[in-house]
Order: C-alpha cells, then structure tokens, then sequence
C-alpha cells in the first residue's frame, strides 16, 4: 500500500468516516472538508499521521495541512476510497458557508472580497519599499536620499513609484471587480463602477480637504459633489453590491434576447447616479468616522492599543475575523496616507514563526522538529498557517509564548509611532513597506518578536515533559 494511500485512509478514519464527510476539494497545500459534524474528528489521532502538518477549522471548513506536491496525491486518494467525488473550491464554500451564523458570514464574504486583490496589493507594498529605499532621507546619507545624491537615479525611482500607486490609485476599481463578482453580478461592471468613482473629471478625494470650493453638479436643482473615492473601500463595497443586486434582478425579468442591450446601461447607471447623489456621500462620511475613530483610540493610548492588536491579532487569526481589517488597514491608508495597524500583523507573523522555531529546539519529536524548522521558515515569510495551527496551538503554550511576544513588540512600534504607507509581506522582508524613517524603531520591534517567543516557548518547552 502506498504512503499516499495509507495517508489518505487514516485521515477519513480521523475526520469521522466518509459518513461523515459531505464534500471534499484542495488548494495548494491543504485539503478542505465540508463535515456533517466537526465534533467527530480526532485530532490527536489526525495529527498523528506522518503526511499530516497540523489541522484548523476556518469559515466552515476543517482543513488538514499536507504540504505542496504531496497534498493532490492524497486528495486523489482519498476520493478514490470515500467515493465523495471532486468538488471545486467554490461548492466546498458554498457548503460551509451553510452553517455559518451572520457574522461569520460577513466576515466571510469580506475575505472572499479582499483575498483575490491581496497579491497586487502586497506586491504593491513591495514596489513602495524599493522607492522609499530610493527616495527615503537619511538611510544611505545624512538628511540626503539616494536619488538626492545620485539625481541619474530620480526617474528610476518616479517610474517605480508610478507602477507602485498603481494599484492604490485604482483601488476601487480592483474591490469593485472582486466585490461585484462575488454579490453575484458581471465583474467587468465592477471594474467600470471602480473606475468610475475614481474617474479624472471628479475631484480627487486626496485633495478634498484643501480644496477651497467644491465642483458640483446640478440636477435640476439638486447640487452634487463632483468627488472622488480614491483609496476608499466602503463605497465601492456598497455601491458593488446595489449594481449586482440591479443586474440579477434585471436579468429575471428581461427576454434573453434584449439582455445585453438593456440590463448592463440599466444597472450601471442606475448605480452610477445612486453612487453621487447617495452611497457615496454617506459612505464616504462613515468610512472617514471610522478611520478616525480607529486612529484617536490609538491616539489616546497608544501603548495599551499597541498591546491589545498585537495580543489578538493571532487569536482573531483562528476565527478568521482577521480579514475584516485588511478592509480598515486600506482605508486609514486611502484616507490618511499611511496605517499603524499593518506593521502590528507582520511582527505577529514573526512571533508565530520564532514560537515554532523555538519548539524545534524544545522538543524530542523528530518529526515536530522537521515540521517546527519549515514552518517557521513560512512564517518568517508570511504564511503562519503551518507554524500557528501545526505547531504552536499543538503546544499551547508555544502559542501563548507567540502572542506575548507580539503584544510587547506591537507596543513598542505603536508607542514609536511606526507606519507603513502600504501592505506588504508580514514577514521578515515587511520593513520593506515601512516608512525609511521608522526603520529603526521596527527592528527593535522585530528583534522582540524574534527574541521573546523564542525563548519564552524554549524555556517553558524545556522544563515540560509532554512535548
């Protein structure tokens, strides 16, 4: 019997029998369930397999870490013995989704929204690290930038910086073809919608606060401002969902025959004029609360606030709450310039990854040591899953050692007042998208979140004999 094959039986063993399984599918390094009842797995006995990693439940879903090239052998297998047949992504969702209570299924569809845009998102925040490095004060030369010495360098720098902002510039339009997509709609309208709140003849939103008088439409005798939503989020989202809804509902009732003539020109500019005259205006008004609520909290204690994101972050991690403030971390930067919130999340990353890295020194396991090194060697670039659901919840403690860490190096950086003027890889290349200036407090922050879980889970793991 092959490996894969042994694998893939004791893992619908472990799960609660192929009764209990109502589909199954795979991403890149993880096979996905929709169970009948989560209560019925082992995960004792789960994680016990060789090929298994470690396991969490998220959104719906029990997922079992395998590891990339290895995880679609035993998924093969394993639909091979239970007969479940192979779902895609989407209908294992679909599933999960079923027994989600609203909240959950807020915070669900806000990931589904904002995950597929987080790669030009974090590339972005890549981009920007490479032209603060350029243009930044004081990193090679005292008060000088590179390209203030070396000015052959500064359209280099301006042409980096273009493809850069980019993607922030056209915000709305990236949301607009995610969200619009997922409320059930056509996501190129999405795109059209994005980039129609951002459009050249509109005041940009940037420059609403110093701008002396506003440009107006009259509509018959209805004056409305002719602004834009650059770096917004919430606006996008409502109006992206009201042009799906007015599309679907199009769709029902209009003859096939007349539908592309009719249902696109009907729903975008029904949304269009919903947009200026109503979503935008209230929306814009909200976001710019919340945004201000969330920096004068931080204001006020910025040590205690510091303490607490940096302490849940991990925790809200496992509900999957954690992607509702990609959402805000977007909107301080399209309303402020710059977030306080996002370097927090890359030195959690890190604790995760120094946690794991200390278990491999805490404990006898081989095969803890094996899986402890390479994730946190993932974590250190981003990815926490296999150190923080593999490893460090595995070992309480080691998980407790990993958020202590984060807290103490989240208030440190707060108190410092580090920013980053974008989202980048919350890793060890995350300085990258922080400010020139705040480099030196963030690898105070960083050498924290390395140091204090490290040896926090190594001490405590040493003195255990249960590991």
């Amino acid at each position: 019997m092959s490996t894969n094959r042994e694998a893939a039986e004791k893992i619908v063993q472990a799960v609660g029998g192929k009764e209990n399984i109502t589909a199954a599918t795979h991403c890149v390094t993880r096979l996905r369930f929709a169970l009948v009842d989560e209560g019925k797995v082992n995960k004792e006995e789960l994680e016990n397999i060789d090929l298994v990693k470690g396991s969490f439940s998220a959104n719906g879903q029990f997922q079992v870490v395998i590891g990339q090239g290895t995880v679609d052998k035993v998924y093969n297998e394993l639909v091979d013995l239970t007969g479940i047949g192979h779902a895609t992504k989407q209908e294992i969702k679909d599933a999960a989704a079923k027994k989600l209570n609203p909240l959950q299924r807020a915070i669900k569809t806000l990931a589904d929204i904002f995950i597929p845009i987080l790669p030009a998102i974090v590339t972005v925040g890549l981009l920007m690290g490479i032209n603060n490095i350029l243009t930044g004060q004081g990193i090679f030369f005292d008060k000088k930038s590179l390209v203030d010495v070396y000015p052959q360098w500064a359209d280099f720098a301006s042409i980096i910086n273009l493809i850069a902002n980019t993607a922030f510039t056209f915000l709305p339009a990236l949301i607009g073809w995610s969200a619009v997509k997922k409320f059930g709609g056509n996501s190129l309208l999405g795109i059209v919608l994005g980039l129609m709140l951002v459009h050249p003849d509109l005041l940009n939103a940037w420059a609403y606060g110093s701008t002396e008088k506003i440009p107006q439409w009259n509509l018959f005798g209805l004056h409305i401002d002719k602004i834009g939503y650059q770096g917004q989020v919430l606006p996008v989202l409502v109006a992206s969902w009201v042009l799906a809804k007015i599309e679907v509902f199009l769709k029902k009732r209009i003859p096939d025959a007349f539908q592309l003539l009719l249902v696109a020109p009907i729903a975008l500019l029904v949304t269009g004029f919903l947009s200026f005259i109503v979503i935008g205006p209230v929306t814009f008004a909200i976001a710019n609360a919340i945004t201000h609520a969330v920096v004068a909290i931080f204001h006020a204690a910025p040590a205690l606030g510091g303490l607490i994101y940096g302490l849940l972050y991990a925790p809200l991690v496992i509900t999957g709450m954690h992607h509702t403030f990609l959402a805000v971390d977007l909107q301080l930067i399209g309303s402020t310039g710059t977030t306080f919130l996002w370097p927090m999340v890359a030195l959690s990353n890190i604790a995760q990854g120094s946690a794991a890295l200390g278990m491999m020194f805490a404990t006898r396991d081989e095969k803890i040591k094996g899986l402890s090194l390479t994730s946190a060697v993932s974590a250190y670039l981003g990815i926490t899953e296999p150190a923080m659901f593999g490893v460090n919840l595995r070992f309480r403690f080691a998980f407790i050692s990993a958020i202590i860490g984060s807290a103490i190096a989240g208030m440190f950086i707060t108190i410092n007042h580090v920013l980053a003027p974008s989202v980048g890889v919350g890793g060890l290349p995350a300085f990258l998208s922080i400010r020139a200036q705040n480099w030196g407090p963030f690898f105070i922050g960083m050498a924290i979140a390395i140091v204090v879980p490290f040896v926090l889970t190594l001490v405590i793991g040493k003195m255990r004999k249960d590991k």
